[in-house]
């Protein structure tokens, strides 16, 4: 911890008083706190706390608001732009203490949870009322449903269910003077003024700190069915894509497309890992299909994969035969990230584009890479289904990293450029957080920026909310 902005000690003592020892992290035990996962942006806070309760929150928030005190929420801190960490000795509020489920509603279909709830903790209450909540993302086991909803995150089920924006029928938060705002509705309806819940999702906690929040649920699937497919570009994903989403009746859950350059390194690096098809082939899609009636789903699966043959819309294809196979073809997908370090330098890129456009951008961000840095090897995977690409450029095949590393910025207006003249996104799931925040207010309309601004400044006037981060 650094002292530079550091709370007054009177400050560290009136919060210390309110939550009592439970609640104050110190020493060794603040450090996890103030490191996200790789080590990038270390943390800086006067003080580590974990409240037990949104009324203990709300005490601190108070106490900080009337000394001039700036505050950092953190959630399971799994985040990847630093959104979750303090810099200049804020008060670091962690949630974690934050772990009830307050209502889970069968014949509402609604979950009602503090913000500390993990994402698998939500998943599971609602497994327990055979209901489904559907958000599902690699870090599930330990992301907060509070940062979740800060950071509006998506995952693999967006196409079909949405992100965290469209499941989220209310929210309780402290606002940036200690008041607590409980909107935590379950109303499927709600047409009286502005939507204020969609200023948080999404807000990175610059606004106030979510405490709670009233989940939408689903009926369960009651079959899966998850197919590996070898397609010759990306321009035949999009065919698939349509294809199976009309002859399915809107049963696709997921729709992940991968390169054969990025599963080779899967091939290369991971141990076990093993290609379901025969052969090499340029592209593949990873797709799921559920339904909540049981039996039919597989022969509606199969109807679908001989007319995309017969379209030549795929060349290959496997039907998982049970969970466990299932599963080793969701593992292939998701150790594309780990497959790469191995590789050397990277330039990495959560974008998005209109899903009609996927294929364009592919072949355009390849281009301007290309004359970015000559030699550069491109990985391209992710949720096809909803326009959001895991766009990765490593260093050529034995380069030189230190030239690579210095070449990033270039390579970054490269890809950033051809996103904007798809009117795509830099940012699809991570958020801005320290990492994007130049990024945003060079490539944001002026309007855009200036209605952020005043947004901020109508709510948090001081500027006492997680200082630093998106704007």
């Amino acid at each position: 911890m650094k002292d530079a902005m550091s709370a007054p000690g009177k400050v560290i003592e009136e919060i210390g008083a309110l939550i009592g020892p439970k609640g104050v992290i110190e020493g060794a035990d603040a450090d996890p706190f103030l490191k996200e996962l790789r080590g990038w942006w270390p943390g800086a806070a006067s003080m580590v706390v974990a409240p037990a309760s949104t009324q203990e929150v709300a005490g601190i928030v108070r106490i900080c608001a009337a000394a001039g005190v700036a505050i950092t929420p953190q959630g399971g801190n799994t985040g990847l732009v630093g959104g979750q960490q303090p810099q200049n000795g804020e008060i670091l509020i962690s949630l974690k203490r934050m772990r009830k489920i307050r209502e889970a509603s069968a014949a509402g279909m609604t979950l009602t949870v503090d913000a500390g709830v993990t994402l698998a903790e939500a998943q599971g209450a609602a497994a327990e009322i055979d209901r489904l909540f559907p958000l599902s993302i690699g870090s599930e086991g330990s992301c907060q449903i509070g940062g979740v909803i800060s950071t509006n995150a998506g995952g693999v089920n967006v196409l079909r269910y949405g992100n965290m924006r469209d499941l989220v029928l209310g929210l309780e938060v402290v606002l940036a003077n200690g008041e607590i705002w409980n909107g935590l509705k379950s109303l499927r309806k709600d047409n009286t003024g502005y939507d204020l819940k969609h200023l948080f999702i999404g807000g990175e906690g610059t606004l106030g700190v979510v405490t709670g929040a009233a989940l939408k649920l689903f009926p369960r699937p009651r079959e899966r069915v998850t197919v590996f497919a070898a397609l010759s570009s990306p321009e035949k994903a999009l065919g698939l894509l349509s294809r199976a989403q009309i002859a399915s009746g809107g049963n696709v859950t997921s729709f992940e497309l991968m390169s054969r350059f990025s599963l080779g390194l899967v091939y290369r690096h991971i141990p076990g890992a093993r290609d379901p098809l025969a052969g090499e082939h340029p592209w593949y899609a990873l797709i799921e299909f559920s339904s909540g009636r049981a039996g039919a789903l597989r022969g509606e699966v199969e109807t679908v994969l001989a007319e995309a043959f017969d379209a030549e819309e795929i060349i290959d294809a496997a039907i998982a035969e049970n969970e466990a196979q299932a599963e080793a073809f969701w593992r292939l997908r998701h150790a594309i990230s780990v497959a790469m370090r191995p590789e050397g330098a990277q330039a990495k890129y959560d974008v998005s584009v209109p899903v009609a456009s996927v294929p364009a951008f592919l072949a355009d961000a390849g281009e301007a890479v290309e004359r970015a840095y000559p030699g550069a090897r491109i990985i391209a995977f992710g949720h096809m289904g909803d326009g959001n690409i895991h766009y990765d450029v490593l260093q050529p095949a034995g380069g030189d990293r230190a030239a690579f590393d210095a070449a990033e910025d270039r390579i970054e207006e490269a890809v950033y450029d051809v996103i904007d003249r798809h009117k795509g996104s830099i940012s699809a799931e991570h958020g801005v957080g320290l990492a994007r925040r130049a990024d945003i207010a060079r490539r944001k309309q002026p309007a855009e920026i200036a209605m952020m601004r005043a947004v901020k400044a109508a709510l948090d006037p001081a500027g006492l909310m997680n200082p630093g981060k998106m704007i």
